[in-house]
């Protein structure tokens, strides 16, 4: 199988690049003005993309607080709420794996999942754990507090009894905290670092090496959606890695269950904005890797290679549209339209991942393990 899929990736690039009929610039652009492309990132989409993701994990604290000071299914209700909240928040900052945020392990701490239901009751019961080890990042982050507000009964009135009238119920209670906690500190000190300095730095790092930032930025973009987004939370789950073998229990958000396909979209608009250049939480655009590409003259079949993959942009929506709300219930109930929504999004992956960074000289600086 692993040498099908070698062959297939063999395949794959062969096609993209005889496809591929770059005109104009082929230095990858070497005039072009990358440090108004990094002012533009990072002023414009990466730190207003964290300082979001704290804004809504902190308000997620501070509801589990309240909660905790008195556990009630109305609280209960509340804390869910801005637990989907700063879900989604986090989609926008988890492009963003480098800098102080791949030090701290952020996206491993903060979306490790399946999140891991026995060892987060052995932590709860042992009341000892410390959630930095990175043997437990399969016990914390927004998976954890999917299975500790979702998952611990069958009714709210049943997972409020855990934080109340359970003999563990303190227990419990530190956990959610511990949880929460941590998921802040890390938004802290990652929006404090791009804000105290990281920010000049990485404007000044504009250069063309593969250590350059627009060369690691531009990597960790396409490496999110090809891993974290088209395998994790599609890919594996429909068994396209496990010879067919489906893993609806491997779903993002399982016990909540019906939100995965919000959380795909919302990744995949996070992915598209960033490709544009587009400001977060604005309709004003400014530099990006779609500017970038119309520099150099980039092109595909005749046709420039930014208007193609926006239109794949526009593709993926469209077949995402036709995914259940629940990604376990899709797989169990008809997994062949789940299939179809990963060869769309692949077909984007091909386009980023070959194609673009071709046009722009950008090595790939990371390893690609399952083929593709």
């Amino acid at each position: 199988m692993k040498k099908l899929f070698i062959l297939f990736s063999a395949l794959i690039t062969i096609v993209a690049c005889s496809s591929s009929d770059n005109g104009g610039d082929t230095t990858g652009g070497s005039n072009y003005d990358r440090k108004l492309l990094l002012t533009n990132w990072a002023d414009n989409i990466i730190i207003p993309s964290y300082a979001n993701y704290q804004s809504k994990v902190k308000a997620l604290a501070t509801n589990i607080t309240a909660f905790n000071a008195s556990p009630s299914e109305t609280n209960l209700v509340t804390v869910r709420t801005s637990w989907f909240d700063a879900y989604k928040a986090y989609q926008y900052v988890a492009i963003y794996s480098f800098g102080k945020s791949e030090e701290i392990n952020l996206k491993e701490s903060a979306n490790t999942y399946p999140t891991n239901a026995v060892g987060i009751d052995a932590n709860i019961s042992a009341g000892g754990y410390n959630l930095s080890l990175f043997s437990q990042f399969d016990k914390q982050g927004f998976p954890a507090l999917d299975y500790l507000i979702n998952g611990l009964g069958t009714t709210d009135a049943s997972i409020v009894s855990f934080y109340s009238t359970n003999a563990n119920a303190t227990n419990y209670k530190k956990y959610l905290t511990d949880v929460v906690t941590r998921l802040q500190t890390s938004a802290d000190t990652v929006l404090s670092d791009w804000n105290s300095g990281y920010k000049a730095t990485y404007i000044a790092n504009s250069g063309t090496s593969v250590s350059s930032s627009v060369n690691i930025t531009t990597n960790n973009f396409v490496k999110n959606l090809e891993k974290n987004v088209r395998s994790g939370k599609i890919g594996i789950p429909a068994g396209l890695f496990s010879s067919g073998v489906k893993y609806p229990e491997k779903v993002e958000a399982f016990y909540k269950n019906d939100v995965s396909r919000e959380l795909l979209d919302t990744a995949i608009k996070a992915s598209q904005d960033f490709f544009n250049g587009k400001y977060f939480n604005s309709t004003t655009t400014g530099q990006g890797l779609k500017s970038y590409l119309d520099y150099v003259n980039a092109l595909r079949d005749g046709q420039k290679l930014s208007a193609i993959i926006n239109n794949q942009f526009a593709a993926i929506f469209t077949t995402n549209a036709k995914l259940n709300a629940s990604f376990s219930n899709q797989i169990n109930g008809d997994n062949t339209k789940m299939l179809a929504a990963y060869d769309v999004l692949q077909q984007n992956v091909v386009y980023l991942k070959l194609d673009m960074m071709q046009a722009l000289n950008i090595t790939i600086d990371y390893v690609d393990g399952d083929g593709d």
